[in-house]
């Protein structure tokens, strides 16, 4: 049995359209009072027209579904979360294959999507992710990639450490931002599970996003949640999405995440006003607060640019 820490969860979700036609995101959390556990779905959707958004809302139901069931018994679920998160996975990508069969333009265009669920026991933090969606650990104030990126950048990466290719080359290649693997109904290429957990500590920020939030930089998200570590994680979201929208970028993707801050209900945080500017800080809604004792679960949706202009190209099947 592992030794476990009695962390709570301050958890909450953000969405956004960004600057295109269809919202191909989907995500989904899940952190009740007093269950032992909690989670979180993401999928980044690809397919344009045919069925991006679809493909998205398959997995997020599917595997959102399969973990609802058994976080009940969370005893019963760790020893097996591995073989759990696989078997969601493997269900979600069957029912992508299962919808396409039955969709001649879905056939013939292709469709996917990414897949990112971290899971959370006390202070130990599981996950399974397929595609380039990135889950980040947030710890004195650095930023840290936990899980695998399956995409053509990090391939090219790999080679310019290597020697092998010129850092121009691979910032300038064609392919980079394809993805090396995704749920299609096809078999997995590529899956990165955590067998053993990563522990968490009171302080921490799990942060599980779509690709759309890496239009910013990982120092400009590091320097969001340095500037708001002691802020709920609704209050976090919002700040990560005003720094998107600041951005303007007419490329922007669909971007959605899931803030996760573990917390010793014994140690409260400092109050925000301490840590940050008056003016930047809107005054946080009391049900959004994070309380001694208890879970607190929120949510955030944002859906900026809706009304902006067509910008960009949808994602297909190649890329992410």
């Amino acid at each position: 049995m592992l030794h476990s820490a009695e962390l709570e969860y301050d958890a909450a979700t953000a969405i956004s359209q960004g600057r295109r036609e269809r919202q191909e995101d989907a995500v989904a959390a899940d952190f009740m009072a007093g269950a032992g556990t909690g989670f979180a779905v993401l999928a980044d959707g690809m397919g344009g027209h045919a069925a991006g958004d679809v493909a998205a809302r398959i997995v997020v139901t599917e595997v959102f579904a399969e973990l609802k069931l058994r976080t009940g018994e969370p005893e019963q679920l760790e020893p097996a979360i591995g073989e759990v998160l696989h078997s969601a996975a493997d269900c979600a990508n069957a029912c992508l294959g299962e919808y396409a069969s039955h969709q001649p333009q879905v056939q013939a265009q292709g469709m996917g999507a990414t897949l990112l669920a971290p899971v959370l026991f006390r202070d130990r933090l599981y996950w399974i992710s397929v595609g380039d969606s990135p889950l980040y650990l947030f710890r004195d104030g650095a930023l840290i990639r936990l899980n695998a990126d399956h995409s053509m950048a990090a391939e090219l990466e790999k080679l310019v450490a290597r020697g092998r290719i010129d850092p121009a080359e691979a910032a300038a290649h064609p392919d980079r931002h394809c993805v090396t693997s995704v749920l299609t109904g096809a078999e997995i290429p590529l899956v990165d599970c955590r067998s053993a957990p990563v522990r968490l500590q009171h302080g921490d920020i799990v942060l599980a996003a779509s690709d759309g939030l890496l239009f910013l930089a990982e120092e400009e998200i590091a320097a969001v949640l340095a500037a708001e570590c002691n802020s709920s994680s609704a209050r976090i979201g919002a700040a990560l999405m005003r720094r998107l929208e600041a951005l303007d970028a007419p490329e922007q993707d669909n971007a959605a995440f899931c803030v996760i801050k573990p917390f010793d209900p014994q140690t409260p945080y400092p109050a925000a006003a301490e840590t940050a500017a008056p003016e930047q800080q809107p005054p946080e809604p009391a049900a959004a607060r994070q309380r001694a004792g208890r879970r607190v679960v929120t949510f955030l949706a944002a859906s900026s640019w809706r009304d902006a202009p067509d910008a960009g190209r949808s994602k297909t099947d190649a890329s992410a």
